[in-house]
């Protein structure tokens, strides 16, 4: 159900970035991200960690900390700049038509509020009286297949394991009916049959309501499990996007094919894992030419000089790497 993002825009990232003031200085977390995302389609960022992943879901979202994180660049959403409208314009949007899925749902739950409380929070939103919401908070828990709903309803956020809180999470974001869910690393700390599950719910969901998702993560399983495209980030750029077919069998950038050969799936004794020498570079500072430069292992002069812009390689793949815009 893959969508064409050009025929069917839902969300256009142009030219953002994301600038941290701090008493030591600026923090470059996120710098010049451009990218599409189509309705009805999964579009994956990955990545190191601290690669500007969830920086730039948060950003998307409006979630950071605007005294302190300056955003610039384009964020269109449906036709609107989201950066052009006010904060309370914004809560318009946030939740009730993009919703957001964090890392650790304990984190996001109020803790001294029942888990069906909560959700009846958002339901109350559309003016429903207290025998619907009651009714409405069932219907989703039962969706997202907690078991025993009338029981969960009743209990609180630590009383629930962490796949029933994401679970209790996603509910929240099926009672707004988004047409964008961010899901940050949504099955961070969950065992591999409850990421499973999570998954599963995702998928329907996007099924079933047509959503869109944009998946942050650093798992190249759930991306191949899961992405109709993907966005590869390193040191708050993105490198290369691309579907998730030719990523992973024909990888343009350096970054992406390092990525590719560090991935555990070639039959043991027969080689060692990939390893990319060296380490991110410092991000409080502006970085000059290509950032993986000094890892790349295939740098040349004129990459001290890139000026980061993606290059369109054909059959909808793109990539921002010097020694290909020799060539281009």
């Amino acid at each position: 159900m893959s969508a064409d993002p050009q025929k069917d825009e839902l969300l256009n990232v142009s030219g953002m970035s994301v600038r941290y003031s701090g008493a030591f200085g600026d923090v470059f977390a996120v710098n010049g991200v451009s990218f599409e995302m189509g309705r009805s389609e999964i579009f994956s960022l990955v990545g190191e960690s601290g690669c500007g992943k969830s920086t730039t879901a948060h950003a998307i979202a409006r979630l950071l900390n605007e005294k302190q994180a300056s955003i610039t660049g384009k964020i269109i959403f449906d036709g609107q700049n989201l950066l052009d409208l006010r904060w309370k314009q914004m809560t318009e949007y946030r939740g009730r038509r993009i919703g957001m899925i964090f890392q650790n749902p304990l984190d996001s739950l109020n803790p001294l509020w029942t888990a069906g409380y909560q959700i009846g929070e958002a339901i109350a939103l559309d003016k429903l009286i207290a025998s619907e919401i009651l009714s409405e908070t069932e219907s989703l828990f039962k969706e997202v297949m907690i078991p025993d709903p009338r029981k969960r309803m009743s209990s609180y956020p630590h009383e629930l394991s962490g796949g029933m809180r994401q679970r209790v999470m996603i509910a929240m974001m099926l009672s707004r009916h988004p047409d964008l869910l961010i899901a940050d690393e949504p099955t961070t700390s969950l065992d591999v049959t409850i990421q499973s599950q999570i998954l599963d719910l995702l998928s329907e969901l996007r099924e079933t309501h047509g959503t869109s998702i944009l998946l942050i993560t650093h798992d190249f399983g759930i991306v191949a499990s899961m992405a109709d495209r993907v966005g590869v980030m390193y040191a708050g750029r993105l490198v290369e996007i691309g579907d998730v077919e030719s990523i992973f069998e024909s990888p343009i950038h350096p970054y992406t094919r390092k990525l590719m050969q560090a991935l555990p799936n070639i039959p043991k004794g027969e080689q060692r894992l990939g390893v990319i020498p060296g380490t991110v570079p410092d991000m409080s500072y502006p970085i000059p030419g290509c950032a993986f430069m000094k890892r790349c292992g295939e740098a040349s002069g004129v990459c001290a000089e890139w000026d980061g812009r993606m290059i369109d390689c054909g059959a909808g793949r793109l990539a921002s790497c010097a020694m290909i815009g020799k060539s281009h």
